[in-house]
């Protein structure tokens, strides 16, 4: 079948492997390079930087609503245009174009979490379970039918980073067996349900503040959500400190400084491989943390560098 590819960041790349070895890549769209890094010098997507490495037509068009922003993707004239993470809307013109249409990887269980980031919702919510939907793209907000579904079960210590990886290889995979179904003529679409409706919204770095007055599981599930991008974050001593992982104490654990006299956000009890947190309800127990301009290091390494019990974070 030919093929046209349109994604822009690691989560598009192993469908992007999986689909050259089954079929044909007629071109590959990503977005233009953006400023990247401290430097804010132009930078290629990983997408871009794949295509090129394999020899792929490429275009990275500012749009997809003009005639000159389709020109490529018209002259590649694909049997169907798979798409993933790729960031620009597709006008009717283009869900079109191709003779099967658009089909979409969308890192859920559609209709949950539909939009910009099903991952980090996903862990944020508590869910059990995620996976990929091979999705029939219409005009809406990833409404459209969907071809096939594969799920996958949250590991206890799930994190944004695992689980992206995860979704990513299960993603390829699916997006192989649903072109089988369609060249075979025996692909089936359903039509999402109009209950269970979720979105998920772009992250914002702001989000990432942690208020200690929440429950420790679900300061947790921000620590883990938010690892690696934007990260869960403190401050100590008016200074940002990032948290890579932690974990919730159990109810039995004793502390060195009685919680319950002890403000939200204070450390209440420092021990090798972690300090401990009061919050709004249980004990965080932080175990690697970053401050600006150094690399992430074990609590073991903090703790030894800093006096911590009773110094409030927040």
């Amino acid at each position: 079948m030919r093929v046209a590819f349109a994604g822009t960041p690691d989560f598009a790349l192993p469908a992007l492997a999986a689909l050259a070895a089954h079929h044909e890549i007629v071109g590959v769209l990503t977005q233009p390079d953006r400023p990247q890094g401290r430097g804010r010098h132009l930078g290629a997507s990983p997408v871009k930087v794949a295509a090129l490495a394999r020899g792929f037509t490429l275009d990275q068009p500012l749009t997809l609503r003009d005639a000159a922003g389709r020109a490529a993707l018209a002259a590649w004239a694909p049997d169907v245009l798979v798409v993933v993470a790729y960031g620009l809307l597709l006008p009717p013109a283009v869900l079109t174009l191709p003779r099967h249409g658009c089909l979409n990887i969308h890192a859920s269980l559609l209709p949950r979490w539909r939009g910009a980031a099903p991952i980090q919702r996903a862990i944020l919510a508590g869910d059990a379970e995620s996976g990929v939907s091979i999705m029939q793209m219409d005009a809406g907000l990833d409404t459209g039918a969907v071809l096939l579904e594969r799920r996958h079960a949250l590991a206890p210590r799930e994190t944004g980073g695992s689980l992206h990886d995860a979704l990513a290889a299960l993603g390829a995979e699916a997006i192989v067996a649903a072109l089988a179904q369609v060249a075979q003529g025996t692909a089936r679409a359903r039509a999402q349900s109009a209950a269970g409706v979720t979105y998920a919204a772009k992250l914002a770095k702001a989000e990432a503040r942690i208020d200690w007055s929440e429950d420790a599981a679900a300061i947790d599930r921000k620590v883990r959500a938010f690892n690696p991008w934007p990260v869960a974050e403190t401050r100590l001593s008016g200074e940002q400190l990032r948290i890579f992982r932690a974990a919730p104490l159990p109810d039995t654990f004793v502390t060195e400084i009685d919680p319950k006299s002890a403000q939200m956000g204070s450390i209440v009890a420092v021990h090798d491989d972690f300090f401990a947190v009061r919050c709004g309800s249980g004990l965080l127990g932080v175990q690697e943390v970053q401050q600006p301009g150094r690399k992430p290091v074990p609590a073991r390494d903090f703790s030894h560098a800093h006096r911590l019990l009773g110094v409030q974070l927040g």
